[in-house]
């Protein structure tokens, strides 16, 4: 079969909403605000993807994101180049969705309680635990990087020798991502807002915007201590919560001539997406932008393990 034509196979015999379902972290049904030329699908609160042409297209009410089959898995992770994208597209063929409802929270139901509740009955990362092995072990984040996120809180010891990454909104978690040896997701009913971390006192002068925690951390890792450096990550794409929480610090950065905003999005076709929304935001708020791109088809993290500079 030549290249063509399994993209041909791909366009007709794949359908968006089978990949949501199927997919990473699944994708649920909302039949209420649904119509026939439209299905809604829910993840986590605040997380919309509409399936249109018959479940050839989609598009994301929360950013300007849209396209077909190939784009879709690309949105659902950014990390994957064209060549991932067919080798994951390649066992959907022919896979009819499900449509399952999403279903309406239990109150006291252990995964349905709230997602402040269960980060707070979480351990913190402490030195040996199973997340610090993770992430120093698999993820080459040094110690001292470790050491100050567990200090500021903002990464706990999840289930399975999975690592917990808080997004707050004043002080408040509302969203946590969770990274594992098997498993990438997010806690279920969480408003993603920003997962931010920084090594210094002094005020910010500069953000710097990645996809994933593991990346923000990775970057202030090659950087070594910029005590001006604020490093976030939105969790990939960026629903209400996070478009504000990031216009809230480029507001307070003002338009100074020592302020600056980076993107650190990822080294492909989303991330430069992405990395366009943050320029925007910049532009907006009058202050100076940069985009922070990592060699192609590769995200921070994946610099660190190779041992290059940033």
């Amino acid at each position: 079969m030549t290249e063509d034509t399994e993209l041909d196979l791909f366009r007709a015999q794949v359908n968006c909403a089978a990949v949501l379902e199927n997919m990473g972290q699944p994708w649920r049904l909302d039949k209420d605000g649904s119509t026939k030329r439209a299905m809604k699908y829910r993840r986590a609160q605040g997380e919309i993807l509409i399936v249109t042409h018959d479940g050839r297209g989609w598009w994301d009410p929360n950013s300007e994101a849209k396209g077909d089959i190939f784009t879709l898995v690309q949105h659902l992770d950014p990390s994957l180049n064209f060549g991932h994208v067919r080798q994951v597209l390649r066992k959907f063929v022919g896979i009819t969705p499900r449509y399952e409802p999403a279903e309406r929270a239990r109150k006291g139901q252990g995964a349905d309680r709230p997602v402040a509740e269960r980060w707070a009955g979480r351990a913190r990362l402490r030195a040996g635990c199973p997340a610090w092995r993770y992430l120093l072990e698999q993820r080459h984040l040094p110690a001292d990087i470790l050491f100050a996120a567990g200090e500021q809180d903002i990464v706990r010891d999840g289930a399975y020798g999975s690592a917990w990454f808080a997004h707050r909104d004043q002080g408040r978690v509302t969203h946590v991502e969770i990274r594992g040896p098997e498993f990438k997701g997010a806690l279920k009913g969480g408003d993603k807002a920003l997962f931010l971390f920084r090594r210094g006192l002094i005020p910010v002068t500069r953000l710097v915007i990645a996809e994933a925690p593991i990346d923000a951390l990775s970057i202030a890792t090659l950087e070594g201590k910029r005590p001006e450096s604020l490093y976030a990550a939105t969790g990939g794409g960026m629903g209400p919560g996070t478009l504000a929480a990031l216009e809230a610090i480029c507001a307070g950065l003002g338009p100074r001539p020592d302020t600056i905003v980076e993107s650190a999005a990822d080294a492909n076709r989303a991330g430069d997406r992405f990395a366009e929304r943050h320029a925007e935001i910049a532009r907006t708020a009058s202050v100076a932008f940069r985009r922070l791109r990592p060699p192609d088809d590769l995200d921070w993290n994946d610099v660190l393990k190779q041992g290059r500079g940033a």
